[in-house]
């Protein structure tokens, strides 16, 4: 007898346009692994996602910064097309957001977490974090919120130059505008010129000070705060490789147990009342200490390195509590290793003794991973020529050097349609 209740399906709702996100493909496999009917609102157009055999239907998703009404009509429609309660899983922030938003309105065409108020937009903006982590004593890098372009650059010689400069709300960044959600500024001439162009960003703009990056610095939390606030189905990891290098996404994660990371993240969803799924990632201060970077109020891409030995996972917790099932009790597999093959190829053909989760590849679903490569060779092949013409143009036209950027997430307005796509 199935530990799910199989009746209730699942959708999964990502607003971003990314194709190529593999954290959905990793829900649409753990959930249609376990029989549950799996729903995908999210761009279809060439989606290695699209491709699964446990996927029942993808759905148009509203467009990139519709508003909530819009987005309440378009989960409405879906939830008749269904026709029966769902368990509804937002995969990006502005997704969580949202949802956040519309919770009472959703019910009960959608099962949710009971998070309190707006906590979910709280914790996803950057400015609303670093209070929250400063009341409840989380490190968090020493951050100043200017309200003039004249007091952005007096931040910056306070923090101490390179400093880090994040938008709020990056999901509210205009696509095509230039604006980076993270930019490592040098001067404090830049973060005044930055600040001049805070309207057109749509959030505050906060200056924060830089963290360089260490050796296995790098930290990460997944898990999932349950009806009653136990957290369950995750666990920590470390960051080995990242895309692009030094400050991206994960390339290659370990499960590696943090006791005082686990901790924090405890402390940190008990005291705020955080119910549901969460992604928070550390970077080691000057202290020693882990200092909390980022919470992202829903699933992270590489949430599958944490599958323990009762195969659950936070998207199963998640189901599982919703639905008023018990959760099995696993023990973790440390040592387990998560790999995204296009990003970190060589990894992906070395042995694993402790067993890895390839993002694209899997035995029993192979659509997905066929698509992606197919995808890849094409990409790989014009950023060739790119490059190519770019060392045979002038010097005067060539491309300047991209910002090195702290944080888990690559910035993406200065890169390509394609490469846009794959990073998030």
């Amino acid at each position: 007898m199935s530990l799910f209740d199989t009746r209730v399906p699942a959708v999964l709702l990502r607003i971003d346009r990314n194709p190529f996100h593999h954290g959905t493909l990793g829900a649409v496999r753990s959930l249609g692994r376990a029989g549950v009917e799996v729903h995908v609102i999210a761009d279809s157009t060439g989606s290695p996602v699209s491709r699964s055999r446990f996927v029942r239907q993808m759905h148009p998703p509203p467009p990139p910064g519709a508003p909530a009404a819009d987005i309440a009509v378009a989960l409405r429609r879906i939830a008749a097309r269904v026709a029966r309660p769902a368990v509804l899983i937002p995969m990006d922030d502005a997704s969580a957001v949202a949802v956040s938003r519309l919770r009472a309105e959703l019910a009960p065409s959608y099962l949710l977490p009971a998070t309190p108020g707006p906590l979910a937009e709280r914790v996803a903006d950057k400015a609303e974090l670093a209070a929250l982590c400063a009341s409840v004593d989380v490190p968090h890098p020493l951050t100043l919120i200017p309200d003039s372009p004249a007091d952005a650059a007096a931040a910056a010689w306070h923090l101490g130059l390179p400093v880090v400069a994040k938008w709020s709300r990056p999901w509210l960044l205009p696509a095509g505008g230039g604006l980076r959600s993270t930019v490592l500024l040098r001067s404090a001439q830049e973060a005044g010129e930055l600040y001049r162009r805070s309207a057109e960003a749509g959030s505050r703009l906060l200056l924060q000070a830089f963290l360089p990056p260490e050796p296995d610095g790098d930290r990460f939390c997944h898990g999932y705060a349950d009806r009653s606030g136990t957290v369950r189905g995750g666990g920590t990891g470390v960051k080995l490789q990242s895309w692009p290098r030094g400050a991206g996404l994960t390339a290659v994660g370990r499960w590696t147990p943090d006791p005082v990371v686990q901790t924090l993240a405890q402390r940190l969803t008990a005291e705020l009342g955080y119910r549901g799924i969460f992604d928070l990632d550390f970077r080691r201060g000057p202290d020693g200490h882990p200092h909390l970077l980022d919470f992202n109020p829903r699933p992270g891409a590489q949430f599958r390195l944490f599958c323990d030995t009762a195969e659950l996972d936070v998207v199963r917790a998640l189901h599982l509590d919703l639905t008023h099932r018990p959760l099995p009790d696993g023990a973790p597999r440390a040592g387990r290793e998560f790999v995204v093959e296009n990003y970190a190829p060589l990894t992906a053909l070395r042995p694993a003794p402790d067993g890895r989760e390839p993002a694209w590849y899997a035995a029993d679903d192979r659509g997905p991973g066929v698509a992606m490569w197919a995808w890849w060779a094409r990409h790989v092949s014009r950023r060739v020529l790119e490059r190519l013409r770019g060392l045979c143009a002038p010097p005067g036209e060539r491309a300047g050097a991209r910002v090195v950027r702290q944080g888990s997430a690559p910035d993406l307005t200065d890169l390509s349609d394609d490469e846009k796509a794959s990073s998030r």
